[in-house]
């Protein structure tokens, strides 16, 4: 996309400025969205960013600026402008010459493209199938997302790297209304791929799950309050672990100390029974990348194991505050933002137990079968988050439905509570918002048994 001719001008102005490090990053995106509202089309969307950002790196110091113009004089421009403040002159620059880095793709799903009529008609379709399922179902909202992002990464040290990640989401909500009383039920997952994602879903069986989650939380009894036992089911159970304790792991916060983990590697952080990674390349999932917003292959981190600390989460900022390795994190939302050390596809990894042990293990308690959003504050650890749909749990044994549940807690703590990991693991796409913009992750879990937690409910 950019000229290396161009690229190594820009970077040698940007050396000559006095920096340490420079580099490009070249972005253009391709976006195609569907939204269905009142069995209706609401709204279809398609359009084409470009856009070049640049980063001086001098000592600790990081400027970042963009612009949307590949013209080498705007490009020297900019970073002549970047480097203005330090008021440095470097004489005899080594010239540079690029070596194009080829990263071991992550595969994806099928490419497969269809018309926007196709994609309309069987968006209809869901909704259709989703409002026959009860006559309680008064909305439906379907959304379609394709993404096709390609980026390309120029850098002082002679790095050249290509990389195309596609993506492909569908959210599906139905809403339940009886009286003034109204609940909701979605499913919202996405992949690294293509529209053949969509082909492949059953469309009967997502109808089915929201439209009857929506019914059972509509009818559900409010949840008691208090201290007590909980099992948090798999799949997007896994936010829990992701807000709470993830973005703490993170050299975005470990650099500023902002983080109640920031001293703690190599030291027992939660129970011997948890073990968690950030894992980058796993073929398909939302959150996986061939190489990071750096040009750094992906990776396999291990987070915890065993309890014990083992690694953070670091860009190539973070590195140079703090020592830690880096691990292919670096991230961004677009050319628009610099980018720093984020999540990937974050979990917590499967362990021995049935959800049926972790249930009947804890006697009295709350089963939190689908968690909701929530806050946490990545400095002290937090965190509030909502069930979505859960259930009370007697002498181990499911009980009726409950709403209004919000499980209350620290990261810390919480990660020390957990005492039994199942081994239905799965994932969950989502949208993670931080420093560096908002990036696509997986979230994940098997169901685990948290000992003790704050339950707050208006029962």
């Amino acid at each position: 996309m950019l000229d290396q001719k161009i690229a190594q001008d820009v970077i040698f102005q940007g050396l000559s400025l006095g920096a340490d490090f420079c580099d490009i990053f070249i972005e253009k995106n391709f976006v195609d969205s569907i939204a269905i509202n009142s069995s209706k089309v609401k709204d279809i969307k398609s359009g084409v960013d470009f856009g070049i950002g640049i980063r001086l790196i001098f000592g600790t110091q990081s400027l970042y600026g963009y612009t949307n113009s590949a013209r080498k004089e705007d490009l020297l421009e900019l970073t002549k402008t970047l480097g203005a403040q330090y008021n440095k002159k470097i004489d005899n620059i080594p010239s540079l010459s690029f070596k194009t880095f080829n990263p071991t793709l992550i595969n994806a799903v099928s490419n497969l493209e269809k018309p926007t009529e196709y994609k309309v008609s069987k968006l209809l379709e869901l909704n259709d199938l989703t409002r026959k399922q009860s006559n309680l179902i008064e909305q439906v909202n379907i959304n379609l997302l394709q993404r096709r992002q390609e980026v390309e990464v120029f850098d002082s040290e002679g790095l050249h790297m290509n990389d195309i990640r596609p993506y492909c989401r569908i959210s599906s909500s139905a809403i339940a209304k009886d009286g003034t009383e109204q609940a909701s039920g979605s499913w919202n997952p996405g992949v690294r791929g293509g529209y053949q994602f969509v082909e492949d879903l059953d469309f009967n069986w997502i109808a089915d799950y929201t439209a009857k989650k929506a019914v059972t939380v509509l009818k559900a009894k409010p949840c008691p309050a208090g201290k007590m036992p909980v099992v948090i089911d798999n799949g997007f159970g896994g936010v829990i672990f992701h807000e709470a304790c993830g973005h703490s792991l993170e050299t975005t916060a470990v650099e500023k100390k902002a983080s109640v983990f920031w001293d703690k590697k190599g030291e027992m952080i939660a129970h011997e029974a948890l073990s968690a990674v950030d894992d980058g390349t796993i073929d398909n999932l939302w959150g996986s990348l061939s190489c990071d917003d750096e040009g750094m292959q992906t990776q396999k981190t291990q987070l915890i194991k065993n309890g014990k600390l083992e690694n953070f989460l670091c860009d190539r900022l973070g590195h140079i505050k703090t020592g830690h390795p880096r691990t292919g994190s670096a991230r961004r939302e677009s050319y628009k933002y610099a980018p720093a050390s984020r999540m990937r596809n974050t979990f917590i990894e499967a362990g021995p137990h049935s959800l049926e042990e972790l249930l009947s293990s804890m006697g009295d308690g709350l089963y939190a079968k689908s968690m909701g959003g929530g806050s946490v504050n990545p400095g002290t650890g937090e965190f509030n988050f909502s069930v979505e749909e859960g259930y009370m749990v007697k002498n181990g044994k499911i009980q009726e439905a409950v709403k209004g549940a919000t499980l209350i807690g620290r990261g810390e703590e919480i990660m020390k509570d957990i005492s039994m990991v199942g081994n239905n693991l799965d994932f969950a796409a989502g949208i993670c918002g931080s420093v560096s913009g908002g990036v696509p992750v997986t979230v994940g879990q098997p169901a685990v048994k948290v000992d003790q937690i704050l339950v707050g409910g208006n029962a």
